[in-house]
Formats: C-alpha cells, sequence, structure tokens
C-alpha cells in the first residue's frame, strides 16, 4: 500500500481518529491479525461468528500501527467509523484515485457467472508481458489471492496498489443486484470484462435475467474512454454492448465469425487441452492466426483465454507482433490458482482432476466433458460429485439434468456426496444408470470408503463441487495420494502434479 498517516486514514473513511494523527501507516491491510505485518492496518470485521475487535490489541501488538474499527478500543490506536466494510471500501476507492492521478496504472476487471478466477490468472501472467522494461512483476502489476472478488475481498486487493503499479487486476463477483455496481464505484476499470451470464446464486437472484442485469453493471462502471470487452458467444453479454456509453470502445471475443477477437480452428487433445489459432479482426499488418497450445485443461478454457487476450490487446495494441505476443504468452501460461482443474497424476496410476473450488451447472457439464476427454475409450472415468450450492427452487431440476449428462458422457462411476447432491444420483439412475455404476454416499468418510475399495490403476478421476460442500477437502487428499490403489505403492511423498 502507499504511505498513509493515521490522519490520511481517518479523512477517507470519515472516521473520528483516536491516534496521533501523524502515525505512519506503511504496511498492508489486512483483516486477519494472523497476518499483520509492522506498519499495517488492521480492519476489526464483525463476523457471524468472530468479531474482529477481539483480535485488536493481538494486531497492534504484532506491529499494526493502526486499527480501523467501528467501536472505540481502549489503549487502540484506531479510526472509529460507523460500517467497517462500507469504509473499507472508500479507503480502497481513494487510495486508487490518488494512485491513478500521480501514475501511470491501469485497471483490468473481470466479472460472469463463470470462468470469473481462470481469467484472471490469465490476465495477470500475460499483464506481465506488458510491463516496461526494468518493472518486476512483484513490483508493477498487482493480481489477487485466490478469489478475492467480493465487498472485503476486493478493497484489499486494491490496496495493495503502490506508486510503481501499473496493472491492476481484479475480479468482480455477485450474489445480488448491485453488487458489480459498487465494485467498479470503487475501482472503476479502464477495461471491463463480462464472460458469461449463467445460473451460478440463481438462489439469491431470483432469475437469470436479474444475474444479467448485475453483470452488466461493469459496462457502466468502465472509465469514460475505457473498453467493454464482451463474449459474443454468450447472446445476453453480447446485448449489453446497447449499454455502453459513446465514449466506450466495445470489443467482443468468441468462436462464431463475427467476434473481433476469435479462436479458429479450436481442437482438444487426448489430454484435454485445447489449441486454436487467435485471429483478430482489422489488425493492421496481421497474417494468419497465431497459434495457441493451452495448458489448462478443459475445452472451456478456450472462452477464458480470448477474454484476457481481448483485454491485454486493448492495452498493448493489435499489431502482429502483439497479437504473436499474447498467443505465445497464452501457451505458456499455468495453472495459478487451486481447485481449479487442477490435474496431478499419481504414482499408482490414477488421474485426478481436482475443481472442487465452486460449482454450478455450466461449469459441472464443462469438467464432466474434460472428463470424458481425458479418459477417452481406454481408462475409466470416475466423477466424484458434490452439490451445486445457491440454485434456488431449480436446484433439483439441474442436479438432475448433472446425474442425467454424467451417464450420456459414459462415465463408468459415479459417486454422489452429500444429502443436497443426492439428486445427481437420482437423474443418474433415470438415465440409465445401474447396479454400482452410480453410488450416493452420505458424506466424505463414506466416500472414500468407496474409492479405496473402487479405484485402479489407469482411473481418471474427477472431483467437483461447491466450496461449501466440503468435497475439496477430498480433492486435495486425492491428489495427495490417497486413498490409493489396492496393491500399489502410491505415497504423499511422490504424488507430482502434472505440467499443466
Amino acid at each position: 500500500m502507499i504511505a498513509l498517516t493515521a490522519a490520511d486514514v481517518a479523512e477517507a473513511t470519515g472516521g473520528r481518529l483516536h491516534a496521533d494523527a501523524a502515525t505512519p501507516v506503511t504496511g498492508p491491510v489486512v483483516v486477519d491479525s494472523r497476518r499483520v505485518e509492522a506498519g499495517g492496518l488492521f480492519v476489526a470485521l464483525p463476523g457471524e461468528h468472530v468479531d474482529g475487535h477481539d483480535f485488536a490489541r493481538a494486531a497492534v501488538a504484532s506491529g499494526a500501527a493502526l486499527v480501523l474499527a467501528a467501536r472505540e478500543l481502549e489503549g487502540v490506536p484506531s479510526v472509529v467509523v460507523d460500517d467497517v466494510q462500507a469504509a473499507l471500501g472508500e479507503l480502497a476507492r481513494v487510495v486508487l484515485a490518488r494512485v491513478r492521478a500521480g501514475g501511470d496504472l491501469r485497471v483490468v476487471a473481470v466479472t460472469g457467472s463463470v470462468g470469473k478466477t481462470t481469467t484472471k490468472d490469465l490476465l495477470g501472467q500475460l499483464l506481465a508481458d506488458l510491463l516496461p522494461e526494468g518493472v518486476a512483476p512483484e513490483d508493477g502489476l498487482v493480481v489477487p489471492s485466490g478469489s478475492f472478488n467480493n465487498e472485503v475481498g476486493l478493497p484489499l486487493t486494491v490496496l495493495r496498489v503502490t506508486d510503481a503499479t501499473r496493472f491492476l487486476v481484479l475480479e468482480m463477483g455477485a450474489d445480488g443486484p448491485g453488487n458489480i455496481a459498487y465494485l467498479t464505484r470503487i475501482a472503476p476499470p479502464d477495461v471491463g470484462i463480462v464472460l458469461a451470464v449463467g445460473v451460478a446464486h440463481v438462489g439469491k437472484f431470483g432469475s437469470v435475467e436479474a444475474i444479467a442485469r448485475t453483470k452488466a453493471e461493469m459496462v457502466s462502471g468502465v472509465v469514460a474512454g475505457g473498453t467493454v470487452v464482451l463474449n459474443a458467444d454468450d447472446q445476453r453479454v453480447a446485448a449489453m454492448a446497447s449499454l455502453a456509453a459513446p465514449e466506450h470502445t466495445v470489443t467482443t471475443f468468441g468462436t462464431i465469425t463475427s467476434a473481433d477477437v476469435r479462436a479458429a480452428d479450436v481442437r482438444v487433445d487426448a489430454s484435454g487441452r485445447a489449441s486454436f489459432g487467435l485471429a483478430v479482426a482489422h489488425a493492421p499488418g496481421a497474417a494468419e492466426p497465431a497459434p495457441v497450445d493451452l495448458r489448462l485443461v478443459g475445452a472451456h478454457h478456450v472462452s477464458n483465454a480470448l477474454a484476457a487476450a481481448t483485454a491485454v490487446l486493448a492495452l498493448g495494441g493489435t499489431t502482429a507482433a502483439g497479437i504473436a505476443g499474447v498467443a505465445d504468452g497464452l501457451s505458456r501460461a499455468t495453472p495459478v490458482s487451486p481447485h481449479r482443474m487442477a490435474v496431478t497424476e499419481r504414482p499408482d496410476g490414477v488421474t485426478v482432476i481436482d475443481d472442487a473450488y465452486n460449482a454450478n451447472p455450466d461449469s459441472m457439464r464443462a469438467a464432466l466433458r474434460a472428463l470424458a476427454v481425458m479418459a477417452g475409450r481406454t481408462r475409466r472415468s470416475v466423477a466424484v460429485l458434490g452439490e451445486m450450492l445457491e440454485l434456488g427452487d431449480g436446484s433439483r431440476a439441474a442436479h438432475d439434468e448433472i446425474g442425467r449428462l454424467v451417464v450420456r458422457l459414459n462415465v463408468k462411476l459415479l459417486v454422489v456426496v452429500g444429502d443436497g447432491a443426492y439428486h445427481i444420483h437420482e437423474g443418474a439412475l433415470q438415465e440409465g444408470s445401474w447396479g454400482e455404476e452410480s453410488v450416493f454416499v452420505p458424506d466424505l468418510d463414506a466416500a472414500r470408503a468407496v474409492l479405496a475399495e473402487a479405484l485402479e490403476p489407469g482411473d481418471v478421476v474427477l472431483v467437483k463441487s461447491s466450496l461449501g460442500s466440503g468435497l475439496w477437502r477430498l480433492g486435495d487428499e486425492l491428489a495427495a495420494g490417497g486413498p490409493a490403489v489396492p496393491g500399489t505403492h502410491g505415497t504423499h511423498d511422490t504424488a507430482s502434479e502434472v505440467a499443466p
């Protein structure tokens, strides 16, 4: 973060100062007292189970220079505000505006029902190539850790900027109307990307149309003169072009021929990795589409790669050399965030695809298709699936449809974990699964027992669910080598991740 004083923090947040006004705040802003560094700002967020105010003194003892709090804390240097979360957002807005006014910082933001984190990770890797000579990525580039995409995570990411930052990449999530508008108010993007409109969180939004309207808030949030990047393959997203202001540039990406940035001749190999030609319409001096060989597993990553490429080309220019450079960058990019189509080849011959960070019907379908491709006709496919959360009244039908898709894709063994996912099992049975092809188990322990008996050398195993179902724990265990295939000697120590 840029250097501030306690008085600066109070002024930015409209808070009441209970500290020496000149106290320097030079360290990172954190909401976890265990992550405090010398000179930092501890944000005492009240929580459902834990109140950050209870840890304020410990944060100061660990080196925090100041605490942002909702009440005065005796003996603790603090700025007291009415709403700590809102104050955190306002502090981030003010700091970003100050850095922008004094430097050459560009903000790239991405939203969508699926693909946000992967696209964010790709953007980070591609934008590193656009940094001025002599500027290291750790100095010139800020990218969120994990999925810091909400009213707390995004401000924390913004507050990592310094005067040396050239690119700030942001992921913007939403679980209700107005969320994206709020986040773009904190950090108005120079380039705003909308990936897709799906049914993730539809239980909170009420309808897909409400989701589309919320994602469209990104378009209005882009700065004057900025670029709006839209998915031409998604009709709801493509229609958002009508919401762009006259001073915006609208650029589309997709596989359809009318897209400004297009994937030509898409192919998927036996490992589930896609290749395509990166074609850019109206690029001066551009020759044939530039070849891209993705190291990410799953054909659905073509769309994420195109989105990232389109944003980077908007910032770096669409010369032939620029297009070739972006294509090369995409081919070099590797998975960054955990539990997202992470592929591990175990010594006992089992391949694990861990995609257990999140799940909705769109991402579930994409992961299952990747499983089918990777298993092919010579290996046995195993799907370990948990609940897709926040689907509202359509939850039963959505889970049922996934079970039916499992059968259509000829997945050899389906293990459905948890009561919330039961209708996946039900759908598989209704579609024509029989015998022991589909197994329902109530919890992780039961799933472990089934897999310990069922796994065989050569199996390809997909683990997929929403994060809240807890199935990611099983993903970690499987990737680390357990439960091992009977009669083999796989261990936690010798498991190795495939070079993606």
